[in-house]
C-alpha cells in the first residue's frame, strides 16, 4: 500500500518543521543542552506540528548514534523505529477514548518501569482535555515528580479545558496556524519531488481550505494530485476538485452586485443550484474574496466589510433552511438593498442641495372607488412585482381597504414589518407610481394594520415569515 503524503513528508527532525520558529529554537537548545523538562504542554490547532515536534523529542532523546542531540541521525534502529511509530519506549494515549481514571491508574503502575531500548520512555497523551476531572487529579502526582527515566508530552487543540493545576506542572508551548508563505513552501517542495506541476493560485487555494493546517494542506494536495494524475495543476482544476468556487464566478456575482442587477442575481444563484454547487459554500466563498480584495486595498474596507457582514447575518439567521436556493436570494437581496438604499439617499441629497423651491405635493381631487382598485389590484401586484421583486414579499398580505380624500388605504393583516417597509419613502414612492400608471390616475397611499387574533402561530416558521423579520432586523 502506497505511502500517504503526510507520512512521507513527515519532518524527520527539527529543521523540516515548518513555522513554529521560537518553539523549534527552544526546544532543539533543551536538547543539545540536556536541559529537558519532565513535562510539557503542547497547544494550538490540528495539524501545525504538536505531535510531530513531540515525536521528535522522544528521537533526539533516544537515537543511539548522535546521543541526545536536536539532529538525531534518522538511521540506528531507535530512530527508524520512531519514524514506523512501533518504538517500544514511545507511547502514545488518545485521550478522546481513553479518558478514564481507570486508564491513567494503569499508567501510573507501569511508570515506574525502566526503558527497554532508550534512555527515556516518552508518553504522549494527544487530546488531554478530553480526560475526566477524576483523571487528571490522578495524574497530577505523577506530572509533578515523575520517574527520571520518563518524559511526558500533553498535546491540546483546547488548553482552556485543563485545570491550572496540570497546566503550572509544564512546559507549555503554543502553536500556531501557519502562514500561507510557510504552507506554499512546503507544499512546493512536495510537488518538486514528486514531479507534480502547480500553479501558485491552486496553492492559494489549497491554503485556505486547510484553515493553516499543514496536515490538512498536505491531504487536500493529495487529492488534487490524484484527481488529476499526471496533469499540470490549474487553479480552475483545483477549485473543482476541493469544491471551492473559481475566482470567476465570484467576481461575476460581485459585478451583478455592484451594478444592483437583482434579477441577474437570481438567475446567476439558479444556475449555481442546477449545477449542484453548494449556494451556502459559495457566499462563504465570496466572502473570504471580498476579505481578499479588502486586505490588497481593491476594495474599500468599510464596503467590504459591510458586504462581509450581510453574508454571514444572513447565513446565520437562515442556517436551518433546507432550500438554500431561498438562502442565496435572502444574501443576494441584503446586499443589493443596502447598496440601493445608499444609492437613493445620495440621489435625495443632490436634489435637496440642488432645488430650493418647495415641492408641491397637492393632488387633484379625482373619482375613483375602491371596488376601482380591487379589481385592478392583482395586475398593480404585478407591476410592482416587476419594479422590484421585494414587492412579491411585501405585497403578499396586503390587500385595499378604503379610498378617502385622493388617498388609498392599503391594509396589512398580519405583517407588521410589511407595512413599516411600505412606507419607506423608498418603496412608497415606487409604489405611488405604479398605482398611477395602472389605474390612470394619481393617489396618495397609506397603510393600515390590523392583525387576525386567530393567526395560525406555525406560519411564524414558514420561510416568508423569516424573511420579514429578517428584514425588520436590519432596518
Amino acid at each position: 500500500m502506497q505511502t500517504t503524503l503526510y507520512r512521507k513528508y513527515r519532518p524527520k527532525d527539527f529543521s523540516e518543521i515548518a513555522g513554529e520558529n521560537d518553539i523549534v529554537k527552544t526546544l532543539k537548545n533543551s536538547l543539545d543542552n540536556d536541559r529537558l523538562s519532565h513535562a510539557y504542554l503542547f497547544s494550538g490547532p490540528r495539524g501545525v506540528g504538536k505531535t510531530t515536534s513531540a515525536r521528535l523529542i522522544a528521537k533526539g532523546v533516544n537515537c543511539l548514534k548522535n546521543g541526545v542531540s536536536s539532529t538525531p541521525c534518522n538511521e540506528c534502529e531507535n530512530c527508524c523505529e520512531i519514524d514506523n511509530g512501533n518504538f517500544i519506549d514511545l507511547i502514545e494515549i488518545d485521550a478522546a477514548s481513553n479518558r478514564g481514571i481507570d486508564e491513567i491508574r494503569e499508567l501510573k503502575d507501569k511508570i515506574n518501569y525502566q526503558p527497554s531500548k532508550g534512555r527515556k520512555k516518552i508518553y504522549i497523551i494527544d487530546e488531554v482535555h478530553m480526560l475526566t476531572k477524576e483523571a487528571f487529579n490522578a495524574l497530577l502526582k505523577t506530572l509533578e515528580e515523575p520517574p527520571e527515566h520518563v518524559i511526558f508530552i500533553l498535546a491540546t487543540t483546547e488548553p482552556d479545558k485543563i485545570l491550572p493545576t496540570i497546566i503550572s506542572r509544564c512546559q507549555r508551548y503554543d502553536f500556531e496556524a501557519l502562514t500561507y508563505t510557510e504552507v506554499k513552501n512546503k507544499l512546493s517542495e512536495i510537488c518538486d519531488r514528486e514531479n507534480v506541476k502547480i500553479d501558485e493560485g491552486s496553492l492559494g487555494l489549497i491554503y485556505e481550505s486547510s484553515g493553516g493546517s499543514m496536515r490538512d494542506a498536505i491531504s487536500i494536495l493529495e487529492r488534487v494530485i490524484i484527481t488529476y494524475l499526471g496533469e499540470e495543476i490549474t487553479e480552475e482544476k483545483c477549485s473543482k476538485a476541493i469544491g471551492v468556487t473559481s475566482k470567476a464566478l465570484l467576481k461575476e456575482f460581485l459585478e451583478i452586485v455592484k451594478d444592483n442587477k437583482i434579477s441577474e442575481g437570481v438567475i446567476f444563484l439558479d444556475k449555481l443550484w442546477l449545477d449542484s454547487l453548494d449556494i451556502e459554500k459559495f457566499f462563504k466563498d465570496f466572502a473570504k474574496y471580498i476579505k481578499d480584495l479588502v486586505l490588497s486595498q481593491d476594495m474599500d474596507a468599510e464596503e467590504g466589510l459591510k458586504i462581509i457582514g450581510n453574508v454571514f447575518d444572513s447565513l446565520n439567521k437562515f442556517k436551518t433552511e433546507e432550500d438554500k436556493r431561498l438562502l442565496g436570494y435572502v444574501v443576494l437581496n441584503s446586499l443589493i438593498k443596502k447598496k440601493e438604499e445608499i444609492v437613493y439617499k445620495e440621489v435625495i441629497k443632490v436634489v435637496e442641495s440642488s432645488n430650493h423651491k418647495k415641492v408641491d405635493n397637492s393632488i387633484e381631487k379625482v373619482n375613483i372607488s375602491i371596488d376601482d382598485i380591487k379589481k385592478r389590484w392583482n395586475e398593480i401586484v404585478k407591476n410592482a412585482k416587476n419594479e422590484k421583486m421585494t414587492f412579491s414579499a411585501f405585497l403578499m398580505d396586503a390587500i385595499p381597504y378604503k379610498v378617502e380624500e385622493n388617498t388609498l388605504y392599503v391594509r396589512f393583516n398580519s405583517n407588521l414589518f410589511a407595512k413599516e417597509q411600505m412606507e419607506t419613502e423608498y418603496y412608497n414612492n415606487i409604489f405611488q407610481e405604479v398605482v398611477e400608471r395602472v389605474i390612470g390616475v394619481k393617489l396618495r397611499v397609506k397603510y393600515i394594520f390590523k392583525e387576525e387574533k386567530n393567526e395560525n402561530r406555525k406560519k411564524e416558521n414558514d420561510f416568508t415569515s423569516q424573511l420579514m423579520t429578517y428584514f425588520s432586523e436590519e432596518n
